[in-house]
């Protein structure tokens, strides 16, 4: 039977001490003391912010917008039926946000950045606000040069140039869509990023056009934004603040 040596012990216990790293986390977290309609009340969050991201258990997200004396009013992103009285919510320390970059480009997201394609994670580690002060006249720049749709009659007619906004109304089934689709993939090739944003669809309308735009090779160069029907309100309310920060 082998000896034990003191020295060996000792010599043991000091490079554990040498090397131990105390690791503390600290977060401040809340409780939820009602909930309805996709509203939260949440107690404890003394510190949080307006307009501050909270994670909710079951990967559910929430948007702080009713800062009161001793409760917050939480708006929940996402489903929350398995939310219950009593759970806890912790802070995130960042105003709400989506995930930019041109690790975006080519993936099917839904209003939080959030990859809903079945390609994986999107890797990037940059996040734009919201909600944020747009440039001012002076600085933005002047447009000059167009932008083409490819459709004879709206480039001939009414041009449209780069970072201007055209609005395309009409009735049901008369093109709306089309028309959008129709630009993107004419704009192949002529170093433009397309973003396009579905609210209130059907998952299979998003679908047909996310399909339509992988086929044209159209893809390559697009960001869809979804917020289907089925999604819940507030999901579809950020959705095109999502997209325009993107």
């Amino acid at each position: 039977m082998a000896q034990i040596k003191a020295d060996e012990i000792s010599q043991l216990i000091r490079e554990q001490i040498e090397n131990y790293e105390s690791k503390i986390t600290v977060d401040e977290v809340g409780t939820v003391i009602s909930l309805g309609d996709g509203i939260a009340r949440v107690y404890g969050l003394d510190k949080v912010m307006a307009g501050e991201l909270l994670q909710f258990p079951h990967g559910v997200a929430g948007l702080a917008m009713n800062l009161e004396e001793e409760q917050v009013g939480v708006v929940l992103l996402g489903d929350y039926t398995e939310i219950r009285e009593g759970d806890e919510v912790k802070r995130t320390g960042r105003i709400m946000s989506v995930p930019v970059g041109k690790e975006m480009v080519g993936r099917v997201v839904n209003s939080l950045g959030q990859p809903i394609d079945d390609k994986g994670p999107i890797a990037t580690s940059k996040f734009i606000a919201l909600e944020r002060i747009a440039p001012g006249v002076i600085d933005r720049q002047p447009v000059r040069e167009p932008m083409a749709t490819g459709l004879k009659a709206i480039d001939s007619m009414i041009p449209i140039g780069r970072g201007q906004r055209e609005l395309i109304i009409g009735d049901r089934q008369t093109g709306k869509t089309a028309i959008a689709l129709d630009t993107i993939i004419n704009n192949k090739g002529n170093d433009l990023i397309c973003i396009y944003c579905a609210i209130g669809q059907k998952r299979s309308s998003i679908a047909q056009v996310v399909k339509i735009l992988d086929d044209a090779g159209a893809m390559e160069y697009t960001i869809v934004v979804a917020a289907s029907a089925s999604e819940p309100a507030p999901m579809q309310y950020i959705a095109p603040y999502a997209a325009c920060a993107m």
